[in-house]
């Protein structure tokens, strides 16, 4: 059973474009049509034909209301922390047999199973809901307008629907944000205006155009058969990196027992190595940088240099820094300065140099 929802925001009318895919044609014969049937009699008197009678009898088809909302893709979103603007979609079909509005709402749970797996953490934030005006599938921001309702969707008609969200700063890997889209049926026939919410015809039926519910249950918390709405959800799976970083050293030589046996004496030479690690499971970490102010006791070994992407052997802090990497970087202002460029879930890379104990 999905948790309780919170009502977070709503999406702005606009007739959209309708999607090129092939509906599933359920409409049947429009509601509000008048179906006139005429029986006639014909009859002789001795023998004569007399005048036919005729006999009409018309019934008004009623509205039955069906819609559909479906997420698009069956599969999570993966976003970065602190990212803005960040699409998931829905389609939203009307089914029914009568032009509606369609209103829009967008859910997000308190926890529980999100729609791809794992456990809901977090919220989006600032949610907006624009329509496909252009009917490319794909969220084109400044064209594809903001909306609350779907204007005029005709009968067997599809919608595509985006939700944009933020996300916010500091989730780490593996957080889950869960959301619902929730479209309700509402009267349709005033062009760029929001009709008021169906309800359903009570009692026998009468000799007007009556209103029959037939939507199935929804994702979302109160979303049951026959309530005039339907639901689906979807899910923002935050793919972060998560970095460790750890320096060593090792003393390379000094000035009595120069490479046996070495002390950190003053005159010593000793290597640093910066090592950092991208766990696995995560995203890739871009543009890493490394920014290394030396101690005031050490003088940095110009003649040596500075190694940047070198691999490393073991688990930190006792593994081996392998001496592998790549010349580069910079020493100003007392700082020792790399990169590392792209570090990729699951690798480990080292930056390294060398100085003099003062």
């Amino acid at each position: 059973m999905r948790t309780k929802r919170k009502l977070m925001a709503t999406a702005g009318g606009f007739a959209g474009a309708m999607l090129g895919a092939s509906p599933a044609f359920a409409a049947g014969t429009t509601a509000g049509s008048s179906i006139v049937n005429t029986a006639s009699v014909n009859y002789t008197v001795g023998g004569v034909a007399q005048a036919q009678i005729n006999a009409a009898n018309t019934v008004v088809v009623d509205r039955r209301v069906t819609l559909t909302v479906a997420e698009i893709g069956n599969a999570t979103t993966n976003v970065a922390p602190g990212s803005t603007a960040q699409v998931t979609s829905f389609t939203v079909t009307n089914t029914s047999n009568a032009a509606l509005d369609l209103l829009l709402t967008l859910t997000q749970p308190a926890g529980g199973t999100a729609a791809h797996g794992g456990t809901d953490t977090y919220d989006v934030t600032a949610p907006t809901l624009h329509v496909d005006t252009n009917s490319n599938g794909v969220y084109d921001a400044g064209t594809d307008l903001a909306v609350t309702f779907l204007d005029e969707v005709a009968a067997d008609a599809v919608r595509t629907v985006f939700v944009v969200a933020n996300i916010p700063a500091g989730r780490v890997n593996g957080d889950v944000a869960e959301i619902n889209l929730v479209a309700q049926a509402a009267a349709a026939g005033t062009a760029g205006s929001a009709g008021a919410a169906l309800t359903e015809t009570a009692g026998a039926n009468t000799a007007g155009m009556d209103t029959v519910f037939g939507d199935t249950a929804g994702t979302a918390t109160g979303d049951v058969a026959r309530d005039g709405r339907h639901s689906d959800d979807d899910d923002y799976t935050v793919a972060a990196p998560t970095l460790a970083v750890t320096k060593q050293s090792r003393v390379i030589s000094d000035p009595l027992n120069g490479t046996t046996n070495p002390k950190m004496i003053p005159g010593a030479t000793v290597e640093y190595c910066i090592v950092v690690a991208n766990a696995a499971g995560g995203a890739a970490a871009n543009a890493v940088a490394i920014s290394d102010p030396l101690p005031t006791q050490t003088t940095y070994d110009t003649a040596y240099g500075i190694f940047q992407s070198g691999t490393y052997t073991g688990t930190t802090p006792t593994g081996t820094c392998n001496l592998d990497g790549t010349a580069g970087g910079t020493f100003s202002a007392g700082t020792v300065n790399g990169s590392l460029g792209t570090l990729a879930a699951g690798t480990t890379r080292t930056l390294y140099f060398r100085v003099t104990i003062n």
